[in-house]
Order: structure tokens, then C-alpha cells, then sequence
């Protein structure tokens, strides 16, 4: 054996101890004999430190990523095109109507969103056939032996049940009121019948309407549609409506109405809904037809009012021989669908809605709707570019949701009706419709204040998703969520004159988001230059944020209410 020298033993050892030290960790197990281990503390000095423990990245705010890629920019550029003169008004079934159904069309197909109409030359349009009809300008009125021009004497809305000259004899039915408390109808048979009804309602000694809330007028009053409804559903054949307000009313109803007079109305072809005609008629031939005079008109309405209550007719009621007819064509207008299939809950579905007809061009002058509902489609538009920019990025939503732009609201939510009556996707398979008609503008009310939306119809059918849509505005947009017209006393009755209503009568949860009305409503001063896109830009965004909320949530939202 080689002998070794104490210099290489000291080296050896010294040497040891030093690799032991760079590998040792805190605590140094020491065998001894007995075969137990004990913990020797390593010197201070070489002490390792421990690396820091990672933690998990939180998930990120996906709603308020995708909600923010909404922009005033993106929503102007869209509106600029839509809402410019090159498409004339968008009027239903004419040249501008159907250029702006292309443009959408392209825009959802750019996205990357499906075309889910089948059948169809273009998968993306959901085509139907209506029929046009317009007031010929040959009527004529008799009474009496006196006879009565058009838009002088009187006019008409609606569809006319006298195409040939007809006598009649009208049956007069008071205010042409029916609710709690007060029956104009009350042993009244006036199915297939025509009627005489009074304009306004009746008042209280104080001049104040009797029927409405806290001595504010109501629907009956507002306007002659909720008369005119109630009269078709009592199976009337046509209503002659008498204008009783003071000075020379009818006149300047007339005038300000033979623009839209001389414009088509539009029906379906196969419609199983009462039609309504409604004619208008001058004091004096009012006064004929009821066989008396303006001050025993005024007794009447005099009696009426102290009453409180319907009255006994003194009239005697003059035959009428009327002529009025109308010539009528057929045509296609077309709903335009965009489809983004969802993940794990795809067979529900989510509809997104707005109409994107407006009034087309009027004595000249192009009415471009840039606020209605120019605003509500492309704010449709920008949620789509939102989610399926999510989807894209791998955070689309759970549910499935159809972009729905429809056609014919203004002629009487013709296209949203046609979609609930001949669905892409089952009824039963929609869990709600987010309808969004005119959010770019400002109404008086809000003059001068902060930012707000007028919400309807959050609550009628599900509560929870009333609490959603107050719970992301809450979150992320922070405005005044406006509840008047959510009122069933409201007497612009604003909830039936929207297309979520044709969902709401299936059962369907719906809230509508709408600005008001303002002085260019269904004017030719509704045009890009009066929008207000940080406002606009906010209100898309609650709606996008709704949108989410409702579309990757675990449970379907229910149906737990019936409000009217």
C-alpha cells in the first residue's frame, strides 16, 4: 500500500468539507452507530435560500377585454355608410332597404359568422313576400245628400274594406274605451260592423283625464292605435274616428299627414290578423254622420264627463256611402341573420335584435334614420365583431347567439314577426331577445344630464334577467337605467312598438334598450352628424355586457313572471 504524508491528509479533509458545504441544504443528516439519524445545523454561511413559490395567474375580465373592443370609431364608420343618402331611407322592400340587407350580409360573413338560413340564395337572408297597398287618391264620402273629398274632408290609415263605393250604416261607440271600470262596448254587437268613435277621452271636472295615471293621460288617449286595436279585436269592420278638440285640428292633422297618407302600407300576404281601417273625419262631417250639432256634441261630452261613466247615445246616425280604395302589389323584403355557434350549451340560443328599415324618402327628402334604427344595427354589428372575436381567441361563448337584423318594423314589426312565426332555431331553444332601437341620441328629459338608456320590458317575464342587466351596468357601465316607459299605464306603450315584442309573446324574457324620442324622430334631420357616439358607444356596451353574462352562465335564465 502507497504511504501517505500528513500535508496530503489535511489537504484530503479540508478538500471533504468543502464539497459537502456546496451541496449541504439547511439541515446535514448524521448516521452515528446506533444506525439513528440526527440534524446537524449547516454553518449559517452556507444556507440556501428557497425559491419563491409561483402562484396561479387570475383569469382575466374576458367580458370587459372583448366589451371594450366596442368603439365610437367602429360605430361611426358603420353608420356613415348605412345611414348615408346612397341607401334612400332603407324603406322596407325598395332599393336602399335591400342594399343595406347586403351590406350586413357581407359584414357577418367577414366575421366569420355562419349564414344559418337554409333554402335561401344567400344564407344569410331570410326572404318572405308581402303585399303593398296604396291609397288611390279616388274616394269620396257621402252623407246626407252632401258629398266629402279626400284629405279635406277625410282621410284614412290601414286597409280599406271599400274598394267599390258602399253604404253603410256606423254604429256609435262613445270613446271606443274598454277597461276596468269603463265599457264604451257594453251591449254593444259590433262585429263586422263600422264605427263612430270620439278622438281624446273623457275628463274630470278639473279637466283632467279620468283613465290615466295620477291625472296623466293614457293610451286611450294618446292616439287613435290603442282604439283602433281594441275595435279589430272586437271584430269591427272599420272605425270612423270624430276629432273633437277645439280650432280647426283636423285641418292641420290633415296637412301634416298627406305625405305619409300618400306613402304604401304593407301586410302579409296570408294575414290572419284583423285588418284596421281607420278613417278620419272633418267636425263637419262628423256632425253629419251623428246626425247633430257641435254644441249637442259637447252636451254629450259634457254628460260623459260628469258621469264618470259611458252615457246614453242621443245621436241618431246618419248612412254613409263611401269609396276608398286602394291598389295593391306584392314584393320581398328579407330578415338578415348572422349565427355563432356556441361551446358546451350551443342548443340554446341568445338573439340579439334591431331593425334596420326606416321610412325611405318623403316629399324629396331622404330620411336616413341614423338614430332609428340606424344605431340599434350597427351597435348589433359591433357585438358580433366582439364575440366572435372572443370565439377566435379561444373565450366564445357557452350559448349559441343569432345576430338578428330584421325589416318592416316600420311598418308594423312585420319582420320580427316573421321570424317568430317561421324561426331558424326553435322558440323553445331561446332563452331571450336584447332588442336595440335607437341609442345614439338624447330626449328632453335627459337634456343636460348624465349618461342614461331607457330599459323595457327587463322584468315582465324573468326577473333574473332584469337583475343581470342592473348587475353588469352596475359592473362596468355605470349609467342611469331609466324605468318610466316600463310602466303598463305608460301611454306611449313603447313595449308593443318594438320587435322584442314579437318574442315577448312567445314566452320569451326581453329587454328593449331605447333613448327616447327627440324632435327629428321619423324626421329628415335624423343624421349621422346628430349622434352621440360616447353615449352610443356605452349603451352597446351594457348590451354587450348583458349579452355575456347571459350567454356563458350556468343555468338558463326562467320564465317566473307574467307582467303586463
Amino acid at each position: 500500500m502507497k504511504k501517505t504524508s500528513l500535508y496530503t491528509l489535511l489537504l484530503a479533509a479540508c478538500c471533504a468539507t468543502s464539497a459537502v458545504a456546496q451541496q449541504a441544504p439547511e439541515k446535514i443528516k448524521v448516521k452515528h452507530k446506533r444506525g439513528k439519524t440526527e440534524a446537524a445545523t449547516a454553518p449559517a454561511e452556507t444556507v440556501a435560500t428557497p425559491p419563491p413559490t409561483r402562484q396561479a395567474p387570475e383569469e382575466a375580465d374576458w367580458a370587459n377585454v372583448y366589451g371594450s373592443t366596442i368603439t365610437q370609431a367602429d360605430l361611426r364608420e358603420h353608420l356613415t355608410i348605412l345611414a348615408s343618402d346612397a341607401y334612400e331611407g332603407r324603406e322596407t322592400g325598395e332599393k336602399g332597404q335591400k342594399m343595406a340587407a347586403d351590406y350586413l350580409a357581407n359584414q357577418f360573413k367577414s366575421l366569420g359568422l355562419t349564414g344559418p338560413v337554409q333554402d335561401s340564395d344567400n344564407p344569410y337572408l331570410q326572404h318572405f313576400t308581402m303585399e303593398r297597398s296604396t291609397w288611390t287618391g279616388d274616394a269620396a264620402l257621402k252623407v246626407g245628400g252632401s258629398t266629402y273629398g279626400w284629405l279635406t274632408d277625410f282621410y284614412a290609415y290601414g286597409s280599406s274594406p271599400f274598394q267599390n263605393e258602399t253604404t253603410i250604416q256606423p254604429v256609435f261607440a262613445g270613446y271606443g274605451i274598454e277597461q276596468d271600470g269603463w265599457n264604451d262596448y257594453a251591449g254593444l254587437d259590433v262585429k263586422g260592423k263600422d264605427l263612430i268613435v270620439l278622438l281624446g277621452e273623457p275628463l274630470n271636472a278639473a279637466g283632467k283625464p279620468v283613465l290615466g295615471k295620477d291625472g296623466q293621460g293614457s293610451k286611450w288617449g294618446m292616439d287613435f292605435r290603442a282604439k283602433a286595436a281594441k275595435a279589430a279585436e272586437k271584430g269591427a269592420r272599420s272605425v270612423f274616428f270624430v276629432e273633437t278638440a277645439p280650432g280647426n285640428s283636423f285641418n292641420k292633422a290633415a296637412a301634416r299627414m298627406a305625405p305619409y297618407i300618400s306613402r304604401p302600407t304593407v301586410a302579409f300576404l296570408d294575414s290572419k290578423e284583423a285588418a284596421r281601417s281607420a278613417f278620419f273625419v272633418s267636425p263637419a262631417v262628423a256632425y253629419k254622420m251623428l246626425g247633430t250639432t257641435a254644441a249637442t256634441l259637447s252636451k254629450y261630452q259634457s254628460a260623459v264627463n260628469k258621469a264618470g261613466k259611458p252615457v246614453a247615445s242621443p245621436f241618431k246616425i246618419a248612412k254613409v256611402t263611401i269609396k276608398a280604395p286602394k291598389k295593391k302589389s306584392q314584393f320581398t323584403t328579407e330578415n338578415v341573420l348572422g349565427f355563432l355557434e356556441g361551446t358546451d350549451k350551443k342548443d340554446e340560443i341568445l338573439v340579439v335584435s334591431a331593425h334596420f328599415d326606416h321610412i325611405g324618402v318623403i316629399n324629396g327628402q331622404v330620411h336616413n334614420g341614423a338614430d332609428d334604427d340606424g344605431s340599434g344595427t350597427v351597435s348589433v354589428l359591433e357585438l358580433a365583431q366582439a364575440f366572435t372575436k372572443a370565439k377566435g381567441e379561444g373565450h366564445g361563448p357557452r350559448r349559441s347567439i343569432l345576430f338578428l337584423t330584421v325589416t318592416g318594423e316600420e311598418k308594423g314589426l312585420l319582420g320580427s314577426e316573421y321570424y317568430t312565426d317561421h324561426p331558424i332555431f326553435p322558440l323553445e331553444r331561446t332563452i331571450a331577445d336584447l332588442n336595440i332601437d335607437m341609442v345614439g341620441r338624447t330626449d328632453k328629459d335627459h337634456e343636460g344630464k348624465g349618461d342614461y338608456v331607457y330599459v323595457i320590458g327587463s322584468d315582465k317575464l324573468s326577473s333574473e334577467l332584469h337583475t343581470i342587466n342592473e348587475t353588469a351596468n352596475k359592473k362596468y357601465t355605470q349609467i342611469d337605467l331609466d324605468y318610466r316607459f316600463n310602466d303598463p299605464e305608460d301611454p306611449n306603450r313603447f313595449y308593443y312598438r318594438s320587435d322584442h315584442y314579437n318574442f315577448a309573446k312567445h314566452k320569451i324574457p326581453v329587454a328593449f334598450f331605447f333613448n327616447g324620442v327627440h324632435d327629428d324622430y321619423h324626421g329628415a334631420g335624423d343624421e349621422v352628424e346628430k349622434i352621440e357616439f360616447p353615449k352610443m358607444e356605452k349603451r352597446a356596451r351594457l348590451v354587450f355586457f348583458t349579452a355575456w353574462e347571459l350567454a356563458n352562465r350556468n343555468e338558463r335564465i326562467v320564465v317566473d313572471s307574467n307582467k303586463p
